[in-house]
């Protein structure tokens, strides 16, 4: 039984759950926003979990694409593949029967267009961005990110079966806010990614150049962040509520130019996904309470 346990746990770590659970999040949001109720429920729980399978997929992919060089990392020594909890077999197999699981939930359930998004960021993270970007080139959180910002796109289309402007919206903010959200990750483990031949900015350009694009970024984010206000899709409740994170995030920024310790970076980028969380939030809170004219003309 203990051996069974053990091997569960395996697996379930393998899906990530901490980063799968904003992925998700995130997806839930979009739902929420894309209509001026509640979303249907079978759109919300299909949706949901075809997005969370298909997030877990691409997760235990880049656990199996990237054993090699989590070996050779602090943050990853632990990892069930490294630690040889999991055979690469197991993991492929567990990999590919969720991402079919997934997308069969979303095909049948849910729409077909959500469906080919959906498996279009599962590649996207686990094959362009772990086995081809995160290698050449130290601009790989940038682009990859894509991926990344996904979900309340696909959580929009779950629910309206077309993709909105505004959803391209919320997958800008998620796109501009992951690479201060990683490279401050990557400030603290540079040395890790060194060791593992992976090209972040701090590796290939030092810390202090890094230091300085995340505060690049996090101004960006800041006005990009305004942007579901000054286009109608949110009021002031949410204008308020990312401008106070927004300020937090840049004082953070500001802040790792001089950090007071090592450790700081790591602290900026735990904030970063309270930023995110806490923004997202903001925008349902402000769905629910503040009606604008356009969001009237669009539903």
């Amino acid at each position: 039984m203990n051996t069974l346990a053990a091997r569960a746990e395996s697996f379930f770590e393998l899906t990530k759950p901490r980063v799968v659970s904003l992925i998700v999040f995130t997806a839930i949001i979009g739902m929420f926003l894309s209509t001026p109720g509640l979303p249907p429920w079978r759109a919300l729980i299909a949706g949901s979990l075809g997005i969370w399978l298909a997030a877990a997929a691409a997760a235990a992919l880049n656990h199996l694409l990237d054993r090699e060089r989590d070996a050779v990392m602090v943050r990853t020594a632990q990892r069930p593949l490294v630690k040889g909890d999991l055979t690469p077999g197991q993991v492929l197999l567990f990999a590919l029967a969720l991402a079919a699981l997934s997308m069969f939930i979303l095909a049948a359930f849910v729409n077909g267009l959500t469906a080919v998004l959906t498996f279009a960021s599962l590649i996207g993270y686990a094959v362009v961005y772990t086995v081809w970007l995160k290698r050449a080139t130290p601009q790989n959180i940038v682009i990859g990110g894509a991926a990344g910002a996904a979900p309340p796109v696909l959580g929009w289309t779950a629910v309206t079966g077309e993709v909105h402007a505004y959803a391209l919206l919320l997958f800008l903010i998620i796109f501009i806010w992951t690479p201060p959200h990683f490279w401050a990750l990557a400030i603290f483990r540079r040395d890790d990614y060194s060791r593992a031949q992976v090209p972040m900015l701090p590796v290939t350009h030092g810390v202090e150049y890094t230091r300085w694009h995340v505060l690049y970024y996090t101004i960006l984010l800041f006005v990009v962040s305004l942007l579901p206000f000054i286009t109608g899709m949110s009021g002031v409740i949410y204008l308020g509520g990312a401008v106070v994170l927004g300020l937090g995030f840049l004082w953070y920024a500001v802040r790792l130019l001089k950090p007071p310790s090592e450790r700081f970076a790591m602290e900026a980028f735990s904030y970063s996904i309270i930023y995110l969380m806490a923004l997202f939030a903001f925008l349902l809170i402000d769905h629910w309470l503040v009606r604008s004219p356009l969001d009237a003309a669009l539903f």
